[in-house]
Formats: C-alpha cells, sequence, structure tokens
C-alpha cells in the first residue's frame, strides 16, 4: 500500500524558486536503483482532521503597489527591491517550470545516487545528490530527501499487532533492545524532490561550516541589500499561492486586504497526519516587503492581522490553542517574500533557534516602540561559509 502524493514547497528550499515534490514511499523499498514504474497517482493528503476547510475565494484585485507607495510616503528606508521574476511567459506557457503543475511523476526509481550530501541522526533525515538519465543519455541533478515521519498514534496498536518481524539486539536485566519491522502500510518515509537541481540547490544541503553574523543597519545597507538586489531569487511559487494559481485547496485561511491581509497555507515539512510537527506559513499580499528589515509602524495592523487571525484559524481547523504554537519571522529568510512561520511549541523545528527566529508578539511590541526599530538595531545570524553573502560579509572585513 503506498500513500499519496503531496506537492509542497517552503522555506525549507530558500529562493531558488523551484516547486520540490513531496512523496511518500514505503520504508522498506527506497526505489534507489532498478526500474519499474509509479503504482500510485496524485491525491490529497489524509488529515488526521479529516477534509480541511480551505478559503475558496476567487484572487481579489490586489492593489499591492498603493501600499507600496503609501510606505514610500512614510519613509521606511531601504527596501529589498530584488528583481521581479518574469511570470508573464510562464503564464502563457500553461505548465511552467515553477508554475506548480507537473505533469508527471519523478522516476525515483530510475535515480542513480551519486553521492550523500549530508545526514542528521536528531532529525532521521539524510540528503541525496542523485541523477536521472533522459532517453536521450542526458543526465540531470536532483536533490533527494529522505526523512523518517513522524508517529501516528491512532496507529501504534496496528504497528505493534501487524509487525513483520522482531529481532532481540540485546538484554540485561530488565532491559532489551529490539529492531522492529513494521508492515509496508505503516513504514512511509517522506521524501522531498528538487528537480532539476542546480549548484545552488547542492550546496544548499551539502554540510558546511557555519558562522554568526552581526549585521548592522550600514552592513544591511552596504552588504546584504545590493546583494539581495544583484540576486535571482524566483519566488514565483508563493505568486501561485497569493493569484489561487496552485495550491489553492489547502488555504487554511485567507484575509483578502491588499494592504494587510495573507494568507495561510501548510508548509511543505508537514504532512497533516499529526499535529506534533503542526507548521504552517503565512504568506502575506503585499509583494513590495521582503523581510524583517523593511518594518515599520505601518505594518503593524498587518502583523496584528497575522497573528490574531492566524491563531484562530489553528484552534478553529485543528484545535490547537494560540499558547502551544511559536510564531515567528526568520532573519534571514530563505526567501525575500515577508512570511511567518506558525509551528506546534513542543516542536523543534528547522530555524526556530535564538539566531534566527524573532516572536511575531515581539516584533510588534518593538515596532510600536520605535517605529525605525528594525532600521536602527544590529541583527544576528548564521550564515554557512559557502554562502555568498557570507562571503561578501567577509570581502567587507566583517567576519
Amino acid at each position: 500500500m503506498w500513500a499519496p502524493v503531496r506537492w509542497g514547497r517552503g522555506s525549507f528550499f530558500g529562493g531558488a524558486g523551484v516547486d520540490p515534490l513531496t512523496l511518500l514511499v514505503p520504508q522498506g523499498d527506497w526505489g534507489l536503483g532498478g526500474g519499474g514504474g509509479w503504482p500510485w497517482s496524485p491525491a490529497a493528503p489524509p488529515s488526521r482532521q479529516g477534509a480541511l476547510s480551505p478559503a475558496r475565494r476567487p484572487a481579489p484585485r490586489l492593489s499591492w503597489r498603493r501600499c507600496r507607495r503609501a510606505g514610500a510616503v512614510r519613509g521606511r528606508g531601504a527596501m529589498a527591491e530584488g528583481p521581479r521574476p518574469k511570470r508573464k511567459r510562464e503564464e502563457e506557457a500553461g505548465a511552467a517550470p515553477h508554475g506548480g503543475t507537473v505533469t508527471a511523476p519523478f522516476p525515483l526509481a530510475e535515480l542513480r545516487l551519486r553521492r550523500v550530501l549530508r545526514e542528521s541522526a536528531r532529525d532521521k533525515a539524510v540528503f541525496l545528490h542523485g541523477e536521472v538519465t533522459s532517453p536521450s543519455g542526458e543526465g540531470t541533478d536532483a536533490v533527494v530527501i529522505l526523512e523518517k515521519t513522524p508517529f501516528q498514534e491512532e496507529k501504534v496498536s496496528d504497528l505493534l499487532k501487524k509487525h513483520t518481524k522482531l529481532d532481540l539486539q540485546m538484554r540485561n536485566d530488565i532491559y532489551s533492545t529490539y529492531h522492529l519491522y513494521p508492515p509496508v502500510e505503516l513504514s512511509e518515509i517522506k521524501t522531498t524532490v528538487v528537480y532539476p537541481a542546480t549548484e545552488k540547490h547542492l550546496q544548499k544541503y551539502l554540510r558546511q561550516e557555519v558562522h554568526l553574523i552581526r549585521e548592522t543597519w550600514e552592513d544591511y545597507k552596504n552588504i546584504t541589500l545590493p546583494f539581495i538586489q544583484s540576486q535571482s531569487f524566483s519566488i514565483q511559487w508563493v505568486y501561485n499561492i497569493l493569484e489561487k494559481k496552485a495550491e489553492a485547496d489547502r488555504i487554511i485561511h485567507e484575509n483578502p486586504d491588499p494592504c494587510n491581509g495573507f494568507v495561510l497555507v501548510p508548509d511543505f515539512k508537514w504532512n497533516q497526519n499529526q499535529l506534533d510537527d503542526l507548521y504552517l506559513i503565512a504568506l502575506i499580499h503585499r509583494r513590495e516587503v521582503k523581510s524583517l528589515r523593511d518594518l515599520t509602524a505601518e505594518h503593524i495592523p498587518l502583523l496584528r492581522n497575522i497573528l490574531q487571525e492566524g491563531k484562530e484559524a489553528v484552534v478553529k481547523h485543528f484545535g490547537v490553542p494560540g499558547s502551544q504554537l511559536r510564531i515567528y519571522l526568520h532573519y534571514q529568510p530563505s526567501y525575500y517574500h515577508l512570511h511567518v512561520h506558525f509551528t506546534a511549541l513542543g516542536y523543534d523545528a528547522p530555524g526556530s533557534s535564538v539566531e534566527r527566529a524573532h516572536l511575531l508578539a515581539d516584533v510588534i511590541d518593538n515596532l510600536a516602540m520605535d517605529s525605525m526599530y528594525y532600521q536602527k538595531r544590529a541583527l544576528t545570524f548564521a550564515l554557512r561559509a559557502d554562502e555568498l553573502l557570507f562571503k561578501k560579509f567577509q570581502e567587507a572585513g566583517r567576519v
């Protein structure tokens, strides 16, 4: 029995602009070699709470440029105006590579494993560099991430009763350890695919040394902002969600206001089968606000809407109260369109550490105290040794 396909995306992939595919495959057969076809068809993932109640309203005609002009009048300082992606050509094509439309499943069984990029014992995940060979003989790189899924409480009894094998490993007095082999239908592995993958993707998942950067406002204006503006960070997948061109059926909540509205969607890292690792993302409708550095008191109504309406939506759909949620922004973000993370408080989510996560409630309080708070204070964040932004800070003598 195979679990259904789930198409996904999210901050995990940074600004590379590729819509990853999230699949579930049996643990007993990772399919990294050999042939055979794909014995499943795309379907929506099951939810522990039953079918979600998505917002299906048609996309409003967003006047976000009006918000942008209003922000400019209020004098918010330097803005992270990255290059606008060329979306018209993709829309005319109808099935653009990054438009969220996939016509065929990823040929996992035909993947040739090149190397292990990284593995994480804590997260029970391994990051692989593979290659898919086309009929013409041309090889295309792919990143495949295999991750053990969390236990589902309602299936634990079946796991104990239907296990296929139990091997004793060690016994000492009252203590013993075993290797338990679950049945195929209870041994899912979440498989995330980035395909085709660029060298940036390979470097992103490769194990690297990490350094802490202390960025002043002058550093931001002279180093970080020019770097952002010089890069081609495609966030077409974000616009596809906002415009209801992709994942419209996955929207948990939407406030359609063009200035102070947002959409709330499940992050691709959450399979929606259990609440222990609940993870949602709020994407704002405004397109000129890239990161924490752009925020001023003008944005407090927007941020308050996200905080209050987001908590109400989560308790309505999933029964998790706001007191059990961690709601925060990343700096540096993985992609430069302002978004807010909603995770279960007990979940050690990637990027929730103190050097990257900024609690939304604290951000609102800081802006209420000083409209230019994030244009004045220094911000600390971690960068890997291979990242171009780290090299820019090195060249400027700031590391």
